[in-house]
């Protein structure tokens, strides 16, 4: 099975010069992006205006179906959007509270740019945001949060799996929750499609955001929505435009007249090379197979806490296998300065304020190179003095 992985790493140029385990901030490009960039630039010379008949318009959804085998979904689901933030936008557009209905409840270790937004709507709305806090800074009770979903609940955006600690949230029992007293989920994937199984279908879930910047290597610009089809013909979004209407090229100025399909949910004009980068990782990921996938990532996670154990370092991930994601976070002494020392040695990993530095293997990743990087962490920590070092920008997302 290693081998097999491993025969893939030649499509990630930057597997050649570097150690890299920040999949889940950026994954490594494919060779393939290059000849997919290079046909937009080919297309956009050569066609001017004409692109958009022959390849742009229906680039969003076409782009989706790539997505669609990689959640569940089936062909004509799921639309591409700019980001997650605007992706959200676009799902609260669709709702408002009424009567006693007013209520939002996600975890406090949600996103923090889905969290702004929620706040900002729910003080616009006069809605009550309930945050679960977590006792661990690692997981969230998922009984507190079920007791917090009630009659009230109008929206239950969660993340699939924590963006600090890779805990891997009970999503089925949540959204079963939620449905049972009238409230929607949204299901942040954005942690899990690409290194966790995932299965709208089974879930039941309403709606489901994710996007192509990390364990499915597509670059920035490539977020996804999936919308439940029965729900999806009765919402309206507010936050809307041309894409979104069934007669675009008429330009009408009255009311819009929304598509039935995943268009239904798009805007305005799309980021066209964005969405010739996005497709190539997932085709790999979907190739590969997300089950593999994940067994090898449960190994090589293992590994990485077992030599945390063996340094004395303390573990903000998960330790069960079931509820852990594809990262593991480590407390160690100086870790942001130590967290540098790894990226000026090439050594690609990231650091989360209040919880350490976030190592995270995917696919292509050796074993070898788990054993490096814990290696030298201990080696910075042993050699260097950190006394008056520079503080830097550290990998962002």
């Amino acid at each position: 099975m290693v081998d097999s992985f491993l025969s893939w790493r030649k499509e990630f140029p930057i597997l050649q010069s570097k150690t890299y385990l920040i999949s889940n901030s950026l994954g490594a490009m494919p060779r393939g992006v290059f000849d997919r960039l290079r046909e937009y630039a080919e297309t956009w010379s050569s066609k001017g205006v004409k692109a958009w008949a022959d390849e742009w318009w229906e680039m969003p959804v076409r782009v989706g179906d790539v997505i669609a085998p990689l959640i569940g979904a089936r062909k004509g689901e799921v639309s591409m959007q700019p980001n997650i933030t605007t992706t959200e936008a676009v799902i609260l557009s669709c709702f408002e509270p009424k009567g006693t209905r007013n209520k939002i409840v996600c975890e406090e270790l949600n996103f923090p740019s889905v969290l702004y937004l929620y706040r900002n709507w729910a003080r616009q709305h006069h809605c009550k945001l309930q945050l679960i806090k977590s006792v661990d800074g690692i997981s969230i009770d998922l009984d507190r949060l079920l007791r917090a979903i009630d009659e009230k609940t109008l929206l239950v955006p969660i993340s699939h799996v924590l963006f600090k600690s890779a805990f891997i949230q009970d999503a089925r029992a949540i959204i079963k929750k939620a449905h049972k007293v009238g409230a929607k989920v949204v299901l942040d994937a954005y942690q899990s499609v690409g290194i966790i199984p995932v299965d709208v279908k089974r879930l039941d879930v309403d709606f489901l955001v994710g996007g192509v910047l990390k364990w499915l290597c597509g670059g920035p610009g490539g977020a996804f929505l999936y919308v439940r089809p029965d729900l999806a013909r009765k919402i309206k979004p507010r936050l809307t435009g041309w894409f979104a209407h069934k007669r675009p090229f008429a330009f009408e100025t009255g009311e819009i007249d929304y598509r039935d399909d995943a268009f239904r949910f798009l805007s305005g004009t799309p980021s066209i090379p964005a969405l010739y980068a996005a497709e190539t990782g997932p085709k790999i990921i979907q190739e590969v197979g997300v089950k593999r996938i994940r067994e090898k990532s449960l190994q090589q996670t293992q590994l990485l806490i077992a030599l945390a154990d063996e340094a004395g370092f303390t573990v903000m991930s998960p330790r069960e296998s079931q509820t852990r994601g594809g990262t593991v976070t480590l407390s160690v002494p100086h870790a942001y300065e130590v967290s540098c020392g790894l990226i000026e040695r090439d050594i690609l990993v990231d650091f989360r304020k209040g919880a350490g530095i976030r190592v995270a293997p995917h696919f292509y990743n050796t074993d070898d190179e788990i054993q490096f990087v814990m290696a030298q962490i201990k080696e910075i920590l042993e050699t260097q003095a950190f006394a008056g070092r520079k503080r830097r920008k550290s990998v962002v997302t």
